[in-house]
């Protein structure tokens, strides 16, 4: 595995004055061969020319947050990062590779959950480049790589863990984004660590039942609300009539028998429970007899 490995290169203003000097130097001893008519020293002031001439191109810019990859007749030599104008070997092959933050949201995937119902699901990764020399040469295409293995990713968490929880069962997809997240972030960095590529984030951005079932479902959840919140409120009607009981006894209101306790009872949990406002009704009927 290639790993990368800092190189320091020279200072491209420095090398300006210096070649500047040379490019003096070698057009002064080419005039003086001249003069001089011999063969050996204008052959000798021509190809320092050519050399010198050939040293211009190893100039290159590094921009802030950009490395490049410096290659030798296919050899990796090393990475620089230090931003500004730079000069190394002519013959070294400069690759940039962008160390920005960057970020990318996955198409919409079809999966389905760990309970088998179809979901529609997608996710925004955010990533960069930590290791230049694994970035290019240890995948064909960085870029590419990390879009597919994030959606691969996705795909396997997606059968991992329900859409949303039931009795019984601890994290879900809908109702667990933070651990989903953290999740996701961990399997997608262990798909990428050989592209030499560090995961920030990678948090879900869209979740939603398939078309198909959506309308079930929707009606599932509505029924779980209600059931959930007739439990509420069966607890609460309970809880009421104890104390009014309690109230009715604790102050010697009135001496109830089982059977008008029961009765009672069976009133205040129409009233309390019911969706329907209630409707008194009076019985005077005693008053008569």
């Amino acid at each position: 595995m290639i790993r990368e490995k800092k190189i320091n290169v020279s200072s491209g203003y420095r090398m300006i004055l210096v070649l500047l000097v040379a490019q003096l130097a070698t057009a002064y001893a080419v005039f003086a061969a001249l003069r001089a008519i011999s063969v050996v020293g204008i052959v000798a002031a021509v190809l320092a020319s050519v050399v010198v001439l050939v040293c211009w191109v190893g100039f290159f810019m590094i921009n802030p947050n950009e490395a490049k990859v410096l290659q030798l007749f296919g050899k990796y030599v090393g990475t620089t990062h230090e931003p500004g104008l730079k000069w190394a070997n002519p013959f070294y092959a400069k690759s940039a590779v962008s160390t920005r933050i960057r970020n990318f949201e996955s198409g919409q995937l079809k999966v389905n959950d760990s309970q088998g119902s179809p979901i529609e699901i997608a996710a925004v990764v955010v990533w960069k480049v930590f290791d230049t020399a694994e970035a290019l040469f240890e995948v064909d295409d960085y870029e590419e790589f990390v879009q597919i293995q994030s959606e691969s990713a996705l795909r396997n968490l997606s059968t991992t863990y329900p859409y949303e929880p039931h009795e019984g069962e601890g994290t879900a997809l809908r109702s667990h984004p933070n651990e989903i997240a953290r999740a996701l972030c961990e399997e997608i960095q262990d798909r990428l660590e050989k592209a030499g590529v560090t995961v920030i984030e990678a948090r879900i951005s869209h979740l939603a039942y398939a078309p198909e079932i959506a309308h079930a479902m929707l009606r599932r959840q509505q029924a779980s609300a209600i059931i959930a919140a007739r439990r509420l409120i069966v607890r609460g009607a309970v809880g009421m009539v104890d104390m009014a009981l309690d109230e009715l006894r604790d102050k010697d209101v009135v001496e109830l028998d089982e059977e008008r306790k029961a009765a009672m009872v069976s009133n205040l949990l129409v009233v309390l429970c019911s969706e329907e406002s209630a409707q008194p009704v009076l019985n005077t009927g005693s008053l008569y007899t």
